[in-house]
């Protein structure tokens, strides 16, 4: 690197403010230490503020009344940050030793670069981190969750994820192209920020960093995964038991992202598949498990594209 530009962290804690402490403790262990932290409270159940100023002093912390989601948690900090470059992580994950700098390094290299995430490896469980010190000094291998991701499939609406749940043997090595950075750790420079916008917080949870990408893309940058930078992500702390809340906002973003994206003949072959194929299989597939929750929210998320798109639905989340 031949500058030390302000990096602005920001991170989104809800109802998880030891895992987010444990971020903060990963980014302590940097050694690039021209970055300014900032923690925005989601409207947990008990107000953390105390808990961050006394143990980090150096964090600005942000509380917000309502949940705001994914994209309106991280924006609300957007307003203070001052940073050249802006990197977004979940407050589940923690950051390997030289990440910032590497991803960093690779804006310096790649002149049109928009946006770029690490490779991101599912932290390893408690019993196995006790046998060491750190991730970073765990002999057992590693396990990738994003190595980068395809483009969404015009016609299905779906797309995958390179790398989830293989062994890292060092496949993935080098930076590259990806379709679509990691919400759970992607930074972004300042002046594709200025021209491209915000995350758009209509998403709420979910698709919100692909709708940017895509964005991103349009406006004449490239997307990248530098796999020479490294995350450990705690996978889903927050929305692992939310049930028939996550069905609801993937399916409802999922249509909604399509919507945004694709045109024409593409959308239109994308709205035959999901009346001809996915509301009906997902419909039978509810019904034989007896999961009518889960049936409602999906029906929710489908016709909220049709019939309620910026209603303020009461989904017991916000």
């Amino acid at each position: 690197m031949t500058s030390y530009p302000l990096v602005s962290i920001i991170t989104v804690n809800f109802n998880q403010a030891d895992a987010t402490c444990e971020l903060l403790d990963s980014i302590r262990r940097q050694d690039y230490r021209n970055v300014e932290i900032f923690v925005v409270d989601n409207s947990s159940r008990e107000n953390p503020a105390q808990v961050f100023s006394e143990k980090y002093p150096e964090v600005q912390f942000i509380r917000s009344e309502q949940n705001l989601g994914f994209a309106g948690g991280n924006n609300l900090a957007l307003k203070q940050a001052k940073g050249d470059f802006l990197f977004f992580v979940n407050n589940d994950a923690e950051l390997s030793a030289g990440c910032i700098e590497r991803l960093l390094a690779l804006f310096e290299r790649v002149p049109d670069l928009g946006i770029v995430s690490p490779l991101i490896c599912y932290a390893p469980s408690v019993e196995r981190v006790e046998r060491t010190d750190s991730y970073e000094n765990d002999k057992e291998k590693d396990v990738v969750q994003y190595a980068g991701m395809t483009r969404v499939n015009p016609f299905t609406g779906r797309n995958r994820t390179i790398g989830d749940k293989e062994v890292d043997k060092g496949q993935f090595t080098d930076p590259q192209p990806t379709a679509y950075a990691h919400g759970a750790a992607m930074m972004i420079s300042r002046r594709v920020l200025e021209q491209v916008g915000p995350m758009d917080e209509v998403f709420f949870l979910y698709y919100e960093e692909l709708d940017w990408c895509e964005r991103i893309r349009r406006a004449g940058f490239s997307v990248w995964v530098e796999p020479r930078a490294r995350v450990y992500h705690k996978e889903s702390l927050t929305v692992e038991k939310l049930g028939a809340l996550k069905t609801y906002y993937l399916n409802r973003n999922r249509v909604w992202f399509m919507r945004r994206n694709f045109g024409g003949w593409r959308l239109a072959f994308f709205f035959v598949f999901l009346f001809l194929v996915t509301i009906p299989k997902n419909v039978l597939l509810y019904l034989l498990r007896g999961e009518t929750e889960n049936l409602k929210a999906f029906l929710r998320g489908v016709w909220w594209n049709f019939g309620a798109k910026f209603s303020k639905e009461e989904t017991g989340f916000r």
